[in-house]
């Protein structure tokens, strides 16, 4: 993306439908806990101002699952008050993945393309890991990306704060607070 033109954005959440049966799962459920209000109002925020709002989850090695299906088998799980608050409406778009980064193996870049998005917001969980390896692919395929420290939880604080940097420093990443998100009229300028 050329430098300082406007932007298209599209906020994309990560992974925000989960069970949480895996070791380590309290450690992130607590993150996911203080990050959740702001990750609820940045998805107000851009329906809105009618920015694209794409859900990327895991399918949990289930490749025949759907989004209404990862929804029920989250809410199932340990923390549906979690889920409850964060499930898609029917009008959002919603991608299965089945690795850590949102495009690889995916519809994904190419949904970008239609909806003529070149800048991501990225939130949601895990951030040392599935949103610190999608902001890595969304680099080197030349979208500018935001990341909201404030909306993006973590399960270890050092390799989150570790992964912030990184994506600051080595991807153009802006990490910046859910207050900065502006979607409107937004210049892409780094």
């Amino acid at each position: 993306m050329l430098h300082g033109h406007m932007s298209k954005p599209a906020l994309v959440v990560i992974d925000m439908l989960n069970a949480y049966d895996f070791d380590d799962a309290e450690k992130l459920a607590d993150s996911v806990r203080e990050v959740l209000p702001n990750i609820r109002r940045l998805i107000d925020r851009a329906a809105e101002k009618d920015v694209p709002v794409v859900y990327v989850n895991d399918n949990y090695g289930d490749w025949n699952s759907s989004a209404e299906e990862l929804v029920e088998t989250a809410k199932r799980g340990r923390f549906p008050e979690l889920v409850e608050e964060i499930a898609p409406r029917e009008d959002v778009k919603f991608v299965i993945k089945g690795r850590h980064s949102i495009f690889y193996g995916t519809p994904f870049e190419y949904l970008l393309s239609e909806l003529e998005v070149d800048r991501l917001i990225l939130v949601g969980q895990v951030t040392e890991q599935c949103i610190l390896y999608s902001a890595l692919d969304a680099y080197i395929r030349d979208f500018d990306v935001a990341v909201p420290r404030d909306a993006v939880a973590h399960i270890h604080d050092d390799l989150a704060e570790a992964a912030l940097r990184m994506m600051e420093l080595n991807m153009d990443a802006t990490v910046c607070t859910v207050d900065d998100v502006e979607f409107g009229g937004v210049s892409a300028g780094r």
